[in-house]
């Protein structure tokens, strides 16, 4: 059904440009005027169905190619519509279309038990923020390596900073260790295993962007970065 919907999206807007991708060796679709185009052709370039939320992919996708601040080609997907216990946060090089990584990700603690599904932006709620980001520089703190993070949206995630709203590992977010049907649960920070910490933040540190997804049409419509009009 996909490829059915992307051969009308090439016979409907004939101006999207293809050109021939050196490292997948592949055709690579490049952005054009219609975001929703590019985002289903990257989807199938990346081989993506069956293991990412389509819905979540075009949201980050459609975000990215806003966030004009962003200095690097990479964008890590948070998905909390899925489960803690099953791998739900990615990062995709978007220069040479494919994923870098693939992981379990702890939410905040009064965000919900397995799945999140209350967000807040306040200092001391424990809760996960939704939206977007952009990473900065690395630190060594309590948690060990750490990357901070600047939410973009005004009333949704902006004080991360202030509440030290960080990525960094912990032993509670190793899917060894999950206990009572869920992975342990953070302050409010995207924890991951710790084998994966150091690979993870090196990857996107540095001005890359980073989307919390959770389906919420309440986050759409208050978003600065997502319109209506952008998903069509």
């Amino acid at each position: 059904m996909r490829r059915i919907i992307i051969l009308l999206l090439f016979i409907l807007f004939p101006t999207f440009i293809v050109l021939k991708g050196r490292s997948a060796g592949n055709d690579v679709p490049k952005p054009s005027s219609n975001p929703t185009v590019y985002c289903t052709l990257l989807y199938q370039q990346m081989d993506l169905e069956g293991v990412v939320n389509w819905e979540a992919f075009r949201q980050a996708v459609t975000g990215y190619l806003k966030i004009q601040k962003r200095k690097k080609d990479v964008l890590t997907l948070i998905d909390f519509s899925k489960p803690s216990t099953e791998k739900r946060l990615y990062v995709f090089d978007m220069k040479a279309k494919k994923m870098l990584f693939c992981s379990v990700v702890s939410h905040g603690k009064n965000s919900g038990e397995n799945y999140a599904t209350s967000f807040s932006n306040e200092s001391g709620s424990h809760k996960s923020s939704l939206g977007f980001y952009l990473t900065d520089v690395t630190y060594s703190g309590r948690n060990g390596y750490s990357l901070i993070l600047d939410g973009l949206e005004k009333g949704i995630n902006d004080r991360a900073r202030e509440r030290a709203i960080v990525m960094h590992g912990a032993a509670y977010a190793d899917p060894s260790v999950t206990r009572m049907g869920r992975l342990g649960r953070s302050f409010g920070c995207p924890a991951v295993p710790r084998s994966l910490n150091k690979p993870i933040i090196d990857a996107i540190k540095g001005g890359s962007v980073m989307f919390i997804y959770a389906g919420s049409k309440d986050y759409l419509a208050h978003s600065s970065i997502l319109s209506s009009d952008d998903l069509g």
